[in-house]
């Protein structure tokens, strides 16, 4: 390590290798949306952002849970084809706001072929939206399914096997073999809700507040005025000072009386 005076310790996330700060910068002043995508195992978000002063701002976002309420998406919402039709459905919205181009921020994810990113990358793309690439990390056979498919043929239809790696497929009514099927009927339905203006844009939930019981109001009876207690001019008489002598005089006087009357008592 050096030991010199000038030498500055670089940044925590220089050193764990999670942030490469030079790259951050040019997708910061490049002034673009950047295209962000997370992924995870049962949802697919996708945003379109853009740096501002204050920190970043949403202009676009879609999340693979839209497809099941929004439309007929049956299927896996984590799986590379709701990723692709994700990425439809936020390029579709950032189209109809005026955004054209957009640059891609994979974060700390590896640029793996035929990953979730690129998935989206591809609906994005496909929506009209323009975004630097290389073609070699996108794979249009697993946009629509097909590795499902294939997987699901080399099992058996009916097979133990079938039954219980696609259980949840089944039970939602939705064959494995026949994904491809499912994802050009769904993309045609996002196309044209975007065509036709029925796209439906999620609003936030209105929270109504509790309704708290107000009690009756009580007739309050008017107050009196306080009354002013006023101080008693009179005042009490003085007692007048006795003086020392004037105490040894009466107790001299008062001594013979009890002597009087202790020697005039009966004996029992």
């Amino acid at each position: 390590m050096a030991k010199s005076s000038n030498y500055r310790v670089k940044l925590r996330r220089r050193r764990e290798g999670k942030t490469d700060y030079q790259s951050r910068k040019a997708l910061v002043t490049s002034r673009k949306p950047r295209l962000v995508t997370r992924g995870a195992n049962r949802n697919v978000t996708v945003q379109l952002l853009i740096a501002k002063p204050h920190g970043d701002e949403v202009l676009a976002a879609a999340n693979s849970r839209e497809l099941v309420k929004n439309y007929s998406w049956s299927a896996a919402t984590g799986n590379i084809p709701a990723a692709y039709l994700t990425g439809l459905l936020c390029g579709l919205k950032a189209k109809n706001i005026g955004v054209k181009e957009a640059i891609l921020d994979i974060g700390l994810v590896a640029p793996t072929k035929g990953a979730k990113i690129f998935a989206a990358l591809s609906g994005i793309l496909d929506a009209g939206v323009k975004v630097p690439h290389s073609e070699e990390k996108i794979v249009k056979e697993r946009m629509k399914g097909e590795h499902i498919a294939k997987y699901a043929k080399s099992l058996g239809v009916g097979s133990k096997e079938y039954t219980t790696k696609f259980s949840k497929y089944t039970a939602k009514g939705v064959a494995p073999e026949k994904i491809g099927e499912l994802v050009s009927k769904v993309k045609a339905e996002i196309t044209d809700s975007f065509k036709t203006g029925k796209q439906v844009i999620p609003q936030p939930e209105k929270k109504i507040p509790a309704k708290t019981e107000v009690p009756p109001e009580v007739p309050t009876q008017e107050k009196a005025a306080p009354v002013e207690h006023k101080k008693s001019s009179t005042k009490r008489a003085a007692k007048p000072k006795t003086t020392a002598k004037q105490s040894a005089a009466t107790k001299e006087k008062a001594a013979p009386k009890e002597r009087a009357s202790k020697k005039g008592g009966k004996k029992e």
